[in-house]
């Protein structure tokens, strides 16, 4: 059986949306003096890379990032962050993934980051899939797809960036 593999976004594209993410963020967070961007390992933490380095250039708002390591296969118990809870408690917070699929990873990452009181706690993510299992939604998206359920969403994340449907 052949699959196809279709590119959904090019590289300028994924520039684009996260330069317009990275805007959402400081439009909805201008009165903070530090947002913590916490994106889950590892594309989600590439991503994560790119929203802060454009919120320096356009912002005087410090931008801290965090890790977020889980096992996406089993969730349950296994979320770590590079850093510790008293460093993002009462801050906000952007949970920064690179796909929304089922939203498993994102429901845990957001299940672990409720345990601390924070002023403000948003997600992201550059493609949003419309077949989640969890009612979790992206408060902001670079891209929404209407998928079956046997495709895939993968990006691509180097030199040239890729988001490719297969």
């Amino acid at each position: 059986m052949q699959t196809d593999t279709n590119i959904i976004l090019t590289h300028e594209q994924i520039q684009h949306k996260i330069k317009r993410i990275a805007y959402q963020i400081y439009e909805t967070n201008v009165d903070e003096t530090e947002i913590i961007i916490a994106g889950i390992a590892e594309n989600g933490f590439v991503f994560a890379q790119r929203l802060k380095a454009i919120l320096e250039d356009i912002s005087d708002i410090e931008i801290v990032l965090c890790k977020v390591s889980m096992n996406k296969k089993s969730p349950q118990n296994t979320v770590t962050t590079s850093i510790a809870p008293n460093e993002y408690q009462n801050k906000a917070l952007v949970l920064a993934d690179d796909v929304l699929n089922s939203g498993t990873a994102l429901i845990y990452g957001v299940k672990h980051f409720l345990d601390v009181p924070l002023t403000r706690f948003k997600t992201a993510v550059l493609v949003n899939r419309n077949h989640k299992k969890y009612p979790i939604k992206a408060d902001f998206k670079g891209i929404s797809l209407s998928t079956s359920l046997h495709e895939h969403v993968v990006v691509k994340f180097g030199d040239e960036d890729v988001a490719i449907l297969e």
